[in-house]
Formats: structure tokens, sequence, C-alpha cells
């Protein structure tokens, strides 16, 4: 039985996409969250002098316990799960809309159904992430003095702390680069989408190994594009009060800029890639075990219901 479009069972088929995302996106994030402990302490701790990632994480674990490097795992599990379901579902509603009957999906189609993707999910779940930042990094030993401790029991009072001490806005600190990040998604998608494309040619059934090969690859290439506003970006939603500014665009460039031109002066143009080692790490194992997982359950799931992918490839 195969979906036409504009059915009711297309909607069906996207939601199979976006729990897949979901499923394979929480396995994939716990496997590797250690590595993802390490690069932000390198984003926001900037005098931290080691930067090699088994450094770092052996002296987290001799300053503070092994358990320290999976601080914060429960609520950045419960915003992977809120943020990829919205970022997938989002992805493939668009994806069955613009490449539908005979239309062609394209390198410049993926890039903008991934921004367009990325920026619905920044709008809606930027203060999960603001509130999973601060706990991930609550209790943790830094080398800066100056850095502000929290004190939330969880993510309900983490939430309601915000809002009363610093205002509802601060849920959306870091909103200006987020929001030019979807760039990030946008370029990992289009090139995900471009090696899947080529790789499946013929009717190819794509073995296990390259998925993870094309996933870990089309995310290398996003990282690395955008890394310095991922720093940006982590520094907004965990220093609000150093960052003060007029709720306005202009106040929100002026910051990220100045934020930019800081790390610079500090560390010359080097220091805009701290951490990117733990981050490539991280997300590029993150990403391609995702794609691998997600991919996998879509496709055993289409084929038990007897249904047909939503947009060709």
């Amino acid at each position: 039985m195969k979906a036409s479009a504009g059915s009711p069972l297309a909607s069906y088929e996207t939601l199979v996409h976006a729990v897949a995302g979901v499923v394979g996106s929480v396995t994939a994030t716990t496997t590797f969250f250690p590595l993802d402990t390490a690069r932000i302490r390198l984003q926001v701790d900037e005098k931290r002098k080691s930067s090699s990632t088994p450094v770092i994480l052996a002296e987290i674990v001799k300053e503070e316990g092994l358990s320290a490097l999976y601080r914060g795992l429960f609520p950045v599990i419960s915003s992977v799960c809120c943020s990829n379901f919205v970022y997938f579902y989002t992805f493939n509603s668009l994806k069955a809309i613009l490449v539908k009957g005979n239309g062609r999906a394209t390198p410049s189609k993926d890039l903008l159904m991934g921004c367009i993707a990325g920026a619905t999910n920044v709008v809606l779940t930027t203060p999960m992430w603001v509130v999973n930042t601060r706990l991930k990094l609550q209790g943790a030993k830094f080398r800066k003095e100056d850095v502000h401790q929290t004190e939330y029991k969880g993510i309900l009072d983490a939430f309601q702390q915000i809002i009363t001490n610093e205002g509802v806005g601060t849920l959306w600190n870091g909103i200006l680069p987020s929001l030019i990040l979807v760039c990030n998604p946008g370029i990992q998608f289009m090139f995900y989408e471009g090696l899947k494309r080529k790789a499946s040619k013929a009717g190819r059934r794509i073995p296990s190994w390259e998925i993870f090969m094309i996933g870990a690859i089309a995310k290398a290439i996003a990282t690395m594009a955008t890394y310095p506003l991922q720093t940006v970006q982590a520094i907004l939603r965990f220093e609000p009060n150093k960052r003060k500014s007029k709720n306005t665009f202009q106040e929100s460039v002026r910051t990220v800029i100045n934020l930019l031109s800081e790390r610079i002066k500090k560390g010359g143009f080097s220091g805009l890639y701290k951490g990117l080692e733990a981050k490539l790490l991280q997300t590029v194992f993150t990403a391609a075990l995702m794609f691998l997982v997600y991919e996998r359950i879509a496709g055993i799931t289409f084929k038990i219901m007897g249904l047909s992918k939503v947009a060709k490839h």
C-alpha cells in the first residue's frame, strides 16, 4: 500500500521519519556523551590549558569523578528528543511538499529544507538548550574564577529560576548565533542527502558502514564551517549575566562580534576553534551513528507497514 501525495498516510510517513530520527539521536547522544562534556568545557572555560580530548576527560574524572562525564545527561536527552523530532518532522514534511510526483531532489532544495527546519527547531527548542547547558555545567570545576555557579534542582526548577531571576528573554539567549547556525544542519543534510543519492543510484542498497561514513563526512564539513559561532552560542547560553544587552537585533549582532573579537585577542585566530577536536569527535561520531540508526529504523518500519518513502532520493 503506497501513500499518495497529500493523503493522511503521507503525514504518517513523516511521523515515522521523526520518531526514527529521535531514536537515532538519543542512541548516538548517549553513546558519545562524554565527548560533548569535554567539548563544552573547552568552549566556556577559556583558562583551561589542556586542549586534547583524552586529557580533558582524564582531568574531569580525576577532579570530579566518573559520573561528571554524564552530568546533565537527562536534560540533554530531553532536549535532543524535542529538537530532533521537530527537525526531522519539519524536514520530511517539506520534502514531501517540495519533492513530490516527478519532482527531483537537488542540493539547493536540500539546503533550503535544512535551513527552514533548523530555524523552526531553533525558535521552538532554544529554551530547553539554554537550560540543559546550565545543568550540564552545574558543579563543574572551572579554571576561570569569574564563572557564576548555579544551583538548580532539575529542569523545571532551572526554568523557574531563570524566568524569575533573569527574565523570560534569557531562555532565548544565543538565539542569533543559533539562527545563523541553521546553516549547520542545512549544510549537513545537503551533503548527506546528496552523497546518499549518489550511493543509491540504480536502486543499490547502501550498506550500514557506508551510511555511517556519509553521515560522518556531512557532519564534519558542517561543523568545521560553523564552529566559531557554536562557541559563541555556548558562552551566551551559559554566561548571560556577562552579556546583558538590549533585546534588539543590532545589540545581538554587536554581542556576537565582540565575543568573536575577544576570542581572537586572547588566543589568536586558533582561539575561535578551541575545543574543535572534541566537537568533531563528538558530533561526527554522533551524527554518523544517528543517521545509521535512523535509516535502519525507518527502513524496517516502512517495510513492515508496506509503505513507500515520502520522497525520491
